[in-house]
């Protein structure tokens, strides 16, 4: 299927009729970036044009009615048009005019089935065959600053555009409106409301529930058979909440013909909506009630770069701890086999107790991992770190290697900072920010072992340690490891990634400091 496409194979070609928000937080351009957020085309009619932003409307301006009808034929003459979304219409004579051309379009069928059981309804074909559009109508009334953006002798022209419209998404001041009543307190009360609508105009009618007060937000898309869907979040702390109601029906108008299911839609749109609110603040636009942040889920996720060049940003940016492994004595005579034996039988002995300490962050990266493969290779990592590379070490050291108990030998400061490290974020760090903590380990002992390798003799006084971190079994696993650990980051948020980020490189400057350590005592 093509990149966004909907359930026909198409991209989604969807029509704004609104105002505008030259801040961008609401109006045409909020619906806009909610159509692009969620793999839409987006096409715009401007009804009015609005000098507002974060603060405050300042002022409107309403082109001639003959223009207005202009955009709109404009756009259907030429473009089929799958969704409409329509939001601040301001007087009669406007909603008239938009009513006028959406009776030249083909029409849909009733709307009492819409999403019933479950069941995909596509909803794009007319029963003549022809493409028909959906329309979601966002009753825009009262912006969120409390300027009037909707005539008050308008509103029964907006009751009589019910009548072309699929879904309307009013909030609750603006359901009151709608219902003939005062403004529902409750989440029951709003429903009643939202049944009485649906009935009345034979209309969807999504009731939200943000501008109650309860800690749980709750939605409903109610049917006109009295049929409902109830739809739950948490409401976001933030005073950022300007275009929230353009931006969800927007949303909506964007998914539906790409789902073919109305409530699909609205279930997806409305996740969307608390991801973007609870990251509006990053945003730090304007000094009123700021915009949410459309592209939160994008910014985090689609635009992260692949597997592949995470992994190469990583191994770059310690090139520099790189060099320094490369320069320490102990490496360079590691390889030569002219390190001292002192030297060495000192490392492996710290390097012994260090893997009880990284044993354990293996383990506990096995206990948070998200999948059961991964869950099995740390706790495989973890068993070979006891059992493959400790004996590599007691085969030098004898049986007591690595041994804590009364006698054993101490842990230097140095081994102490790496394996509290380690420990610390197994405690306190995230899944991803923990296996970027131990990949170190394994990506720059196998960069030392393949690199000295090809200095092992039969007679070199270190070849079996050569051998371990050059076998092809330690390649493999060291291979799996920047993997998992580079797919992690693809889809770990930015703060997760900036931590991952930190660990690894810390983890891989503990490293430098353990291979100094023996020549420096």
């Amino acid at each position: 299927m093509t990149c966004g496409a909907s359930v026909t194979g198409r991209i989604p070609r969807v029509l704004s009729i609104a105002g505008t928000d030259p801040s961008g937080g609401a109006g045409l351009q909020a619906d806009l970036k909610a159509f692009s957020a969620h793999g839409a085309y987006g096409m715009g009619v401007v009804t009015a044009l609005v000098s507002q932003n974060t603060t405050g409307v300042r002022d409107v301006h309403v082109p001639p009615i003959e223009f207005l009808r202009s955009q709109l034929d404009a756009v259907s003459d030429d473009v089929t048009i799958d969704a409409i979304k329509i939001g601040m219409l301001f007087d009669a004579p406007i909603i008239a005019e938009v009513a006028d051309w959406l009776d030249t379009l083909p029409k849909r069928t009733s709307h009492s089935d819409d999403g019933a059981s479950g069941e995909s309804v596509d909803g794009t074909i007319s029963p003549e065959g022809t493409p028909a559009p959906i329309v979601v109508l966002d009753p825009v009334m009262v912006a969120t600053s409390g300027d009037r953006l909707l005539k008050a002798d308008a509103e029964k022209a907006l009751h009589d555009l019910l009548r072309h419209v699929d879904l309307v998404t009013p909030n609750i001041p603006e359901l009151a409106v709608l219902a003939g009543t005062a403004p529902a307190t409750t989440a029951g009360e709003a429903l009643d409301q939202a049944h009485g609508v649906a009935a009345a105009h034979d209309v969807l009618v999504l009731a939200k529930g943000g501008h109650l007060t309860d800690d749980t937000v709750i939605d409903a898309l109610v049917r006109p058979d009295g049929s409902a869907e109830r739809f739950t979040g948490p409401r976001i702390d933030t005073r950022n909440t300007h275009g929230t109601g353009c931006s969800i029906s927007a949303a909506i108008a964007a998914l539906w013909p790409r789902t073919g299911d109305p409530v699909l839609a609205v279930d997806t749109a409305k996740s969307w909506m608390t991801s973007s609110l609870r990251h509006a603040d990053e945003l730090h636009v304007g000094h009123g009630s700021g915009p949410i942040h459309h592209f939160a889920q994008l910014w985090e996720r689609g635009l992260a770069p692949n597997a592949a060049t995470i992994a190469d940003q990583w191994w770059e940016s310690i090139a520099d701890l790189r060099d320094a492994i490369d320069d320490l004595d102990f490496v360079k005579g590691l390889g030569s086999g002219t390190l001292p034996e002192e030297a060495f039988r000192f490392y492996l002995a710290q390097d012994a107790l260090y893997l009880n300490g990284y044993a354990r962050a293996l383990a506990a990266a096995s206990a948070l991992a998200p999948t059961q493969d991964e869950q099995m290779f740390w706790s495989y990592a973890a068993h070979g770190a006891l059992a493959g590379e400790m004996e590599l070490h007691r085969s030098f050291l004898g049986d007591d290697a690595g041994d804590t108990g009364a006698g054993a030998i101490d842990a230097s400061p140095v081994t102490r900072a790496y394996v509290d490290h380690l420990v610390a974020t197994a405690a306190r760090g995230s899944y991803g920010e923990l296996i970027a903590a131990v990949l170190p380990c394994f990506w720059l002992y196998r960069d030392i072992g393949h690199r000295l390798i090809a200095l092992n003799h039969p007679s070199h006084p270190y070849s079996r340690w050569l051998d371990t971190y050059a076998d092809e079994s330690f390649d493999a696993d060291t291979t799996k490891a920047i993997d998992i650990c580079s797919r992690h980051a693809t889809t770990a948020t930015t703060t997760e990634r900036a931590a991952m980020d930190r660990a690894f490189r810390l983890s891989s400057w503990h490293e430098v400091e353990f291979f100094a350590a023996p020549m420096r005592r």
